[in-house]
């Protein structure tokens, strides 16, 4: 039967509760006493100098406080990155200064020049009309070629070229050569991985407060982190002292990675608050996150896959260019190189991978993480590339991927990382099961009665969640560490305050977490509280991204719960009037192995904080633990794909009728939640390869500022999502962490793009069209060009 507690019970997010009633505490729902509002007057240019800027007539504006700019942050430090990528000449990256207000010159549509501080937002925005701007403009870089061509306009007039980095990793690439050397067969295809906007529910805020009476600064904002925001604006960007700074996340409203990063608008309201003693509020406008929030992926590819006469894999290559936008985001530079090309091996056995990515400065914004952040860009080129060779060999894409297997663990691939464990043979077996592929042909052939193109797309992939160790990470150039943190709080009458560093911004852990301590325990649920997303309270922990929180965080509740099970015993072992290493914990009640005698959990925790029952020479009072887990090495969860679709030949139009995903997560604390990860993972991904694109115009103009040009999925364009977790066939837990757990929250995102465009190709191949490929989004408009040709 299905457990109803504890790990592994699909348990209802509690949660929700107040979230369906309205009752979340949102970033925008905090208002301070008298607080002013501002507003971001910002570039609508995408590159040009500031000539100059006349603030008098709009200072002197009715409710206007103060109008800063530029000038205002000389000697305040710019905006940090968080990762220093050192070349494939042993040369480190280039790194901008990337100011909190634009200083000399504009870089992207969007980018901030003077904001306008004001009795209320509407006083603001107005004043912000009156300001006079004298911006000469310039030559913009969209293109990323064209960037790296010699002679074409420098984003950075300080560095040499638009060129970040140019970075290689993997196998030798002499090796790699004479593998395609002597190759039977050698497939190349070009492709983009389209630039995203993560869009989340909540936009971002920001709230500033100053408290002069003992010199603290505190900041609301919509984060995934806050302990990481606090780190780079205190040290970083404004010099205030970590003990003079709070930062509180409070509930978020979905982030996607595009909230990781630290924002010029969170340290602009912590300045503007400090300057004017007095609270300062932004909230973002769905339009200003178009051009503000950092977009994700934009990677232009080029990928060859090498086969032995066999048709074994022998040597993958890739040449990518990915775009930095107009700045260093704050993990920026380690998406397209460490978190992606360490996973061009996949799930197969290729002896040669090798990598190249070159970074290009842009006149465009910043691009960063964004839900999978470099791994869905690495399964896609090596997806799609698989399933070309399988055309041109003529041969079933099921069998090649079958036939190249890793198989046996652990597994060492030649771009460093160690998978630990996996069955990519099981999840592919349910994949089959799951979609029916015995019956395909006579859907094919419904399809076709309606004057339908119906296409299959198969996919496996696997992703590494949980980044780590730090001590290996920071020798690759991370300047933060990885790990998390966690305090255990007992209270004296046995209810529990776990403080995490981990943050919630739709995860559930306010569920999944109190499922880990109450198995652990042997207490109900109810019993215990989370407590997240303020850093005067939690412990430092490095937030939520990644697909880190159970992995990560969730040991360092394991660790920190095992300190309280050791102590509460030597309690219960006094009360008992017996041997510590005597004591059982089960139920919620304490016991002497052998005996009838025991004492209820309560009882010992009372014990704890009125302590006349022990000696306090050998037991200090109260009842709390704290433990911080840095991994030893990343999660691997993987997972087999499959989808049909139907495309109509006279318009385009692609809809997808069935979509089905096999996925191995190790061992799974709440089914119903990682179901509803991946549900949302899927969307996302069908929304990517159908649907989304950021587009800008040769000026660096955005064509795609609203949703009335991005086009977001909604529910019918998508399926009833067929999703298989739970199952001992399937699942491999992972070897190095206390729970064998492994991340969730992006595999839907990594693993549906190349499974609906590799449906979409076989469509239309099927229809005895002649397309080899088709870049994301498949528009109608894409298909229906792809069709005539």
């Amino acid at each position: 039967m299905p457990k109803d507690h504890g790990i592994g019970a699909s348990q209802k997010r509690r949660e929700d509760v107040r979230f369906l009633t309205g009752a979340g505490q949102y970033t925008d729902d905090i208002n301070v006493y008298n607080q002013a509002y501002v507003y971001f007057l910002r570039s609508d240019v995408a590159h040009g100098k500031i000539n100059s800027i006349n603030t008098e007539a709009a200072a002197g504006m009715p409710g206007v406080v103060r109008i800063f700019t530029g000038a205002d942050f000389e000697g305040v430090g710019g905006l940090p990155c968080g990762w220093q990528v050192t070349d494939k000449h042993g040369e480190v990256m280039k790194e901008p200064p990337h100011p909190v207000l634009a200083q000399g010159k504009v870089r992207h549509v969007g980018d901030p020049i003077a904001a306008v501080v004001a009795d209320t937002l509407e006083e603001a925005r107005t004043a912000a009309e009156a300001i006079e701007l004298d911006i000469e403009e310039l030559p913009a870089v969209v293109n990323m070629a064209a960037a790296l061509e010699s002679g074409s306009a420098k984003v950075h007039d300080e560095l040499s070229d638009n060129l970040c980095y140019d970075w290689q990793f993997g196998s030798d690439p002499a090796e790699t050569q004479a593998a395609f050397d002597s190759a039977a067969h050698v497939t190349t295809l070009e492709l983009t991985n389209n630039r995203l906007v993560a869009n989340p529910m909540e936009p971002r805020v920001a709230v500033g407060e100053y408290n002069r009476a003992n010199d603290e600064s505190t900041l609301y904002t919509t984060s995934q982190n806050p302990h990481v925001i606090r780190l780079l604006m205190g040290a970083f960007v404004l010099g205030i002292p970590e003990h003079k700074l709070r930062v509180v996340a409070p509930d978020v409203g979905g982030g996607f990675g595009t909230k990781i990063f630290h924002y010029a608008e969170e340290a602009f309201v912590t300045f503007a608050s400090r300057q004017l003693n007095r609270a300062v509020k932004w909230t973002s406008s769905r339009s200003e996150a178009f051009m503000s929030d950092a977009h994700g992926r934009d990677h232009v590819t080029t990928i060859e896959l090498a086969l032995d006469a066999d048709n074994n894999f022998t040597a993958v290559r890739t040449n990518t260019m990915a775009n930095m936008g107009a700045y260093l985001s704050t993990f920026s530079s380690s998406v397209p190189t460490w978190l992606h090309g360490t996973l061009m091996a996949g799930n197969y056995k290729t002896p040669h991978v090798l990598v190249n990515v070159k970074a290009v400065f842009t006149n465009t914004v910043p691009v960063d993480a964004y839900r999978g952040a470099g791994r869905p860009e690495a399964t896609y080129q090596l997806e799609r590339i698989i399933d070309k060779a399988a055309r041109e060999l003529g041969v079933d894409p099921i069998a090649l991927r079958r036939q190249n297997f890793i198989t046996e663990f652990p597994y060492q691939t030649p771009v460093a990382v160690v998978y630990d464990t996996g069955d990519y043979v099981a999840t592919m077996d349910k994949m089959e099961e799951l979609m029916d592929l015995g019956n395909f042909e006579s859907r094919r052939k419904e399809s076709e009665a309606k004057g339908k193109l119906r296409g299959l797309g198969v996919n496996c992939f696997i992703e590494a969640c949980g980044i780590a160790p730090s001590n290996l990470v920071g020798q690759l150039g991370a300047r933060a560490g990885l790990y998390d943190a966690a305090t255990v709080r007992v209270n004296a009458t046995g209810t529990i305050s776990v403080l995490v560093g981990a943050h919630s911004h739709g995860q559930g852990h306010e569920t999944a977490f109190p499922q880990v301590v109450a198995e652990m325990l042997g207490i109900d649920e109810s019993m215990i509280d989370i407590v997240h997303g303020d850093s005067a309270k939690i412990p430092f922990g490095m937030g939520t991204y990644g697909s880190r929180s159970i992995a990560v965080c969730g040991s360092a509740m394991v660790r920190a719960t095992e300190k309280i099970i050791n102590k509460a015993k030597k309690i219960a072992a006094h009360l008992l009037e017996a041997a510590e290493a005597d004591i059982e914990l089960k139920d919620g009640q304490f016991s002497v192995a052998g005996t009838d005698k025991s004492v209820a959990w309560g009882d010992v925790t009372l014990a704890a904080y009125v302590p006349h029952n022990y000696p306090l020479e050998d037991i200090e009072p109260g009842l709390e633990e704290t433990a911080f887990y840095d991994p030893s090495n990343f999660t691997y969860p993987a997972g087999a794909y499959a989808c049909e679709v139907e495309v109509d030949p006279e318009t385009g139009l692609v809809t997808i009728e069935k979509f089905v995903s096999a996925d191995d997560f190790g061992n799974v604390i709440n089914p119903m939640i990682v179901e509803g990860q991946v549900h949302g993972g899927i969307a996302q991904g069908i929304g990517q390869a159908l649907l989304e694109n950021c587009a800008y115009d040769e000026n660096g103009q955005l064509l795609s500022a609203s949703y009335m040009d991005y086009a977001m999925p909604r529910a019918d364009n998508l399926p009833m999502l067929d999703s298989y977790l739970v199952d001992h066939s399937c699942q491999t837990p992972c070897t190095h962490n206390p729970l064998g757990v492994k991340g969730c929250g992006e595999a839907g995102a990594i693993g549906s793009p190349p499974t609906v465009v590799n449906a979409v190709i076989d469509a239309l191949q099927s229809g005895g069209h002649k397309v080899e490929h088709i870049d994301m989004p498949v528009s109608p408009g894409r298909v229906w060009a792809a069709i005539t040709g």
